[in-house]
């Protein structure tokens, strides 16, 4: 694997947008490009990504399988024991129970706002972003941890909490060197953490079969770290027991 630092060494001849850029559209338009273009990324149809999370000082080894159409499947081993944190199947969004050991279905409405932002798991939420009735402001440079970076309000679609409409917004912080981003800002819209700031920082950027996309994501909540995951492996396009996006119980109706 290329470290992005080489890329950016051998697309500088070609790429004089990169230090010229001025509008939001110009700044994602060359960061889709360095990660690999457009083209490439619409003809990956899956992704499963191994790795460690860390999280109160204790190692999750995990395995996470996403497909195109917004399919989830995110499985931890804590100790032996493997559970499913996370899975959508098109429709439901689900998960493990650590208490009772079983999986439970999430209500309505998350599956809703789950479904909008799980066609962002492949690559991001900035490809094909227009497509998506997304929309994207400038707001200006900042400096972000000692880095120059342009900061780039996006516009999702909207989330719903208690049946009404609410504006869903994230701010990146794109690194004015190298054009990609080091971080995601969003305020929780929902649940216990409502109200709280969210941070995603990305760092080391990789290269898979072309693409590039961040292998190191630190998880901040008003600032303080809740967990850190490191990628160890990207496959893309392989063989995928689409049986594992459906819920236990839902497999045994079904076999009934």
């Amino acid at each position: 694997m290329k470290t992005l630092k080489l890329l950016c060494i051998a697309i500088f001849s070609f790429t004089s947008i990169t230090t010229l850029a001025q509008t939001a559209e110009e700044i994602v338009d060359t960061y889709i490009e360095n990660i690999g273009g457009q083209d490439a990324w619409s003809k990956i149809n899956s992704m499963t990504a191994t790795g460690v999370a860390k999280q109160g000082g204790t190692d999750y080894p995990f395995v996470a399988t996403y497909m195109k159409d917004g399919r989830t499947h995110i499985v931890i081993d804590l100790q032996g024991q493997k559970y499913v944190v996370e899975a959508f199947d098109g429709e439901t969004e689900w998960a493990m129970n650590f208490q009772t050991q079983k999986p439970e279905a999430a209500d309505s409405e998350s599956s809703i706002n789950y479904k909008n932002d799980a066609k962002d798991n492949i690559a991001d939420s900035f490809l094909n972003y227009k497509q998506k009735g997304y929309s994207i402001e400038l707001l200006g440079k900042e400096v972000f941890e000692g880095t120059d970076c342009y900061k780039i309000k996006l516009t999702k679609s909207p989330a719903i909490v208690n049946g009404e409409e609410i504006d869903n917004i994230e701010m990146y912080y794109f690194d004015t060197e190298n054009f990609v981003p080091l971080a995601m800002e969003a305020t929780i819209l929902t649940g216990q953490a409502k109200g709280a700031t969210a941070q995603v920082l990305f760092s080391d950027y990789q290269e898979v079969d072309g693409l590039y996309m961040s292998f190191s994501q630190t998880n901040k909540f008003n600032g303080q770290v809740g967990m850190e995951m490191s990628i160890e492996s990207v496959k893309f396009n392989t063989e995928i027991d689409e049986s594992i996006f459906t819920m236990p119980e839902k497999v045994g109706e079904k076999k009934n």
